[in-house]
């Protein structure tokens, strides 16, 4: 039976390069496509942020994309914790991501809205910046 085909998934918080949650330690490898900027506004959740997609406020977040594999994206579901249903804290999306003067669709974890209320909004969607300032 063949294998399903890696995907394209655009990481912007814990998971990015030198995050606690970096997908470079997680098996299988992912492969490193570049760094890639999507609308949305970023939010400072705790430890870790939340991305909503689009939006009055949107900025161009910032982040990296990533080929994985189906076996890679079980483990990054469990990270962020989806679930079924509208409780997920995050929830999967397909969106274009720009990727160096292109656009590739990208798998993306959006947060569930119901988890940035009165949260602080990082205004220049860079969370690797805000966390290490």
């Amino acid at each position: 039976m063949p294998q399903a085909p890696s995907r394209p998934v655009f990481v912007y918080g814990t998971l990015r390069r030198g995050g606690s949650n970096d997908i470079n330690r997680l098996q299988p490898a992912p492969e490193y496509v570049g760094m890639g900027e999507v609308r949305g506004v970023l939010y400072h959740i705790d430890w870790y942020p939340g991305l909503t997609l689009g939006g009055e406020e949107a900025v161009m977040v910032v982040g990296e994309v990533y080929l994985v594999t189906p076996a890679l994206e079980a483990i990054l579901d469990g990270i962020e914790q989806v679930v079924p249903g509208p409780d997920s804290e995050y929830f999967k999306r397909e969106v274009e991501v720009e990727v160096q003067g292109r656009s590739i669709p990208c798998l993306v974890y959006e947060i569930n809205p119901a988890r940035v209320r009165g949260k602080q909004v990082i205004g220049h969607g860079d969370w690797i910046l805000f966390h290490t300032s």
